[in-house]
């Protein structure tokens, strides 16, 4: 364990280099505003209004494939709160993100990240073939967006990144098993 500590040491101290480069949250400019707007967009409140409006005013199918990624995102966000509640790693020092530093001090892994991944693979598993592509470009954006205003480090956004992909293939297994797949 004592030859451990140093390299997780250094691990950690790459993992803040690169994060900082990354990060733009103190950088006026269009660039910062619109990874602002990424940054928030992944919010869980977000696609739960959004999930809950197609589910209203969708036909059956749509009825389902919004219930299946509203459930989908509540039960992966349970989940990602008891392992950062678990880990206890704290946000990089930053300004911006006050609500998210106050309500949600603890940062890896990213529940963004691992949002925008489980959506991107559930897109691909649930369809409709426009959401998978819309999501192939949106979920690595809005998750880099995260690093970029300074409310994850670069490792937090990784590993949320690579639990959503688990968990989407996970999820589209059972999904399929079930005989919930919806037919586009």
């Amino acid at each position: 364990m004592t030859q451990m500590a140093p390299a997780l040491e250094r691990l950690l101290a790459l993992d803040a280099r690169w994060t900082a480069r990354l990060c733009i949250a103190g950088r006026p400019g269009t660039l910062r505003s619109v990874a602002a707007v990424l940054a928030h967009s992944g919010d869980s409140w977000f696609w739960a209004a959004g999930l809950a409006l197609v589910g209203w005013r969708g036909g059956p199918q749509w009825r389902q494939w919004s219930a299946l990624l509203f459930g989908a995102i509540f039960a992966v966000a349970l989940g990602v709160q008891a392992l950062k509640l678990l880990l206890r790693r704290s946000r990089p020092a930053g300004e911006w993100g006050a609500i998210y530093r106050k309500t949600d001090p603890h940062s890896f892994p990213s529940g963004h990240a691992t949002r925008a991944a489980l959506l991107l693979g559930l897109g691909y598993v649930l369809g409709p073939p426009w959401f998978a592509v819309l999501m192939l470009l949106y979920s690595p954006a809005m998750a880099l967006a995260r690093i970029a205003m300074g409310v994850h480090y670069l490792s937090d956004v990784l590993a949320g990144y690579a639990l959503g992909l688990l968990l989407a293939v996970a999820l589209g297994r059972w999904f399929g098993a079930a005989g919930w797949l919806p037919v586009w």
